[in-house]
């Protein structure tokens, strides 16, 4: 069985509630991801991912200037998710595949022993597929 653990990132940026959405903005551009974790001593407290961004921006917390100005001063824990699901490393590939599909999430975060040690995206399960359809067409090739 395929884990959550074999295909997570490990490697994250993270960043605390009093950190603000220009902060997020840019960690996300320059890093290219969509999803970062909220942490605080070292605990997950809550996400904030490109969509709470986007929404940010179109909501009445930022009266959209064009310069995005009031983003510097605008905390993460003010739009961040904080009741987050979260799964084990442990848990197959499979089933966290089905919730984020059935929840429409874009990211877990997996936790082991309350400690964050990575997520996984949608951006992964893609990349199982892409893998899995070459491993595909290579079998093809070789029973030819």
């Amino acid at each position: 069985m395929i884990t959550v653990a074999d295909i997570m990132t490990s490697s994250l940026y993270t960043l605390s509630p009093q950190d603000t959405l220009a902060q997020a903005a840019t960690l996300m551009a320059e890093k290219r991801i969509r999803h970062i974790p909220i942490l605080e001593k070292e605990k997950l407290v809550g996400l904030i991912s490109e969509r709470d961004l986007l929404a940010a921006k179109q909501s009445t917390v930022i009266k959209d200037t064009g310069e995005h100005s009031l983003w510097s001063t605008i905390a993460l824990h003010k739009v961040m998710t904080k009741n987050l699901t979260t799964v084990d490393p442990k848990a197959s590939v499979k089933a966290a595949a089905l919730y984020i599909q059935q929840h429409k999430f874009g990211c877990l975060p997996v936790v082991k022993r309350n400690k964050l040690i990575g997520i996984i995206t949608d951006t992964d399960f893609v990349a199982v597929a892409i893998n899995l359809l070459e491993l595909e067409e290579l079998h093809e090739h070789e029973e030819i």
